[in-house]
C-alpha cells in the first residue's frame, strides 16, 4: 500500500514569528496520525526555523521551489544544494511558478534532477488550463508535462518522486475536478504514463496527490479514489485546524 502524504503549501502567507508559531501549534496535532506523511512548504525566509521546529517530529518539511544549478550569479534563487539538511521535499513545476515565473517543462526537469543528486525528494505539479480542459486536451497535455519532468531520471530515483495533479483552473478558485474525474486523469493519464516509462512496479508504487480547492469538506472523497494517495493544499493549509482535518481524513480514508 502506497503510504497517504498531504502537503501544506503556504505559498506567500506567514512571516518568520507566524510560521514558527504555527508549526509550534501544529506539530502536536498531528502527531498521533503516523500513517500519513505530513509535509509543510512554508517560504524560504521561514524554512529554517519551521525545520528547528519540526527536527524532532515525523512532520517533514519542503522548499516551495529550488534552482537547478548548484551556485552562481543567480539573484534571488535558492539552490537545491543549499536546501540539503534543511527540506526533505520540494514542490517544482507548481502553475504559479509556470504562470509568474517562467518555469517551463525543462526546467521542472532540470530541478528534479537536481533535487534528487541532492537527496531532496521533489514533489512535481502537473495540470491543465480550463481552455486545454474544455478541449479535451488534458490527457495530452498533462501526459506530456509527466513525460518532460522525468526525462532522464531512473527508475531507482523514482521511489523518492511524488507528482501531484492540479488543474489550473482549480487552484484557489473554489472549483475544484471531481473526485472520480482527478482520480481518471490521476490513474489513466498519470499513473499511465509512469507505467509506460518505468514498467508496473514503478507506477504501481509512485505517490500521486491531487491539488486544486482542496478542503475538509471534499477530502474525503478524494483520499476514498484508488489512485489518488494525498493531496497537495493551498489555502487549507494555513490553518491549524483545517490541515489537522485534512490529515485525519486522509488517515481514514485510506485506513492507517
Amino acid at each position: 500500500m502506497r503510504t497517504p502524504i498531504i502537503a501544506g503549501n503556504w505559498k506567500m502567507h506567514k512571516n518568520v514569528s507566524e510560521s514558527t508559531q504555527f508549526a509550534i501549534e501544529l506539530a502536536p496535532k498531528l502527531a498521533e496520525f503516523k500513517g500519513v506523511e505530513r509535509v509543510v512548504a512554508p517560504t524560504f525566509l521561514s524554512l529554517a526555523a519551521v525545520a528547528d521546529v519540526l527536527i524532532e517530529t515525523e512532520i517533514s518539511v519542503a522548499a516551495q521551489d529550488a534552482h537547478y544549478e548548484e551556485s552562481g550569479a543567480f539573484t534571488s534563487e535558492v539552490s537545491a544544494a543549499m536546501l540539503n539538511g534543511l527540506a526533505e521535499y520540494a514542490i517544482i513545476g507548481h502553475s504559479e511558478c509556470r504562470a509568474y515565473l517562467g518555469e517551463t517543462d525543462e526546467g521542472v526537469n532540470k530541478k528534479a534532477k537536481a533535487l534528487l543528486s541532492n537527496g531532496i525528494k521533489p514533489i512535481i505539479a502537473v495540470g491543465e488550463s480550463l481552455e486545454q480542459n474544455e478541449a479535451g486536451e488534458t490527457a495530452s497535455f498533462v501526459g506530456g508535462q509527466v513525460r518532460a519532468a522525468l526525462d532522464g531520471i531512473t527508475a531507482a530515483q523514482m521511489a523518492n518522486v511524488v507528482i501531484a495533479y492540479e488543474p489550473i483552473w482549480a487552484i484557489g478558485t473554489g472549483k475544484s475536478a471531481t473526485s472520480k474525474q482527478a482520480n481518471d486523469i490521476i490513474g489513466g493519464t498519470v499513473r499511465a504514463t509512469i507505467r509506460d516509462l518505468y514498467g508496473d512496479a514503478v507506477a504501481d508504487a509512485v505517490r500521486i496527490q491531487y491539488g486544486g480547492s482542496v478542503k475538509p469538506h471534499n477530502m474525503l472523497d478524494y483520499m476514498s479514489q484508488p489512485d489518488i494517495d494525498g493531496a497537495l493544499v493551498g489555502g487549507a493549509s494555513l490553518k491549524v485546524d483545517d490541515f489537522t482535518e485534512l490529515v485525519r481524513l486522509a488517515a481514514e480514508a485510506k485506513g492507517v
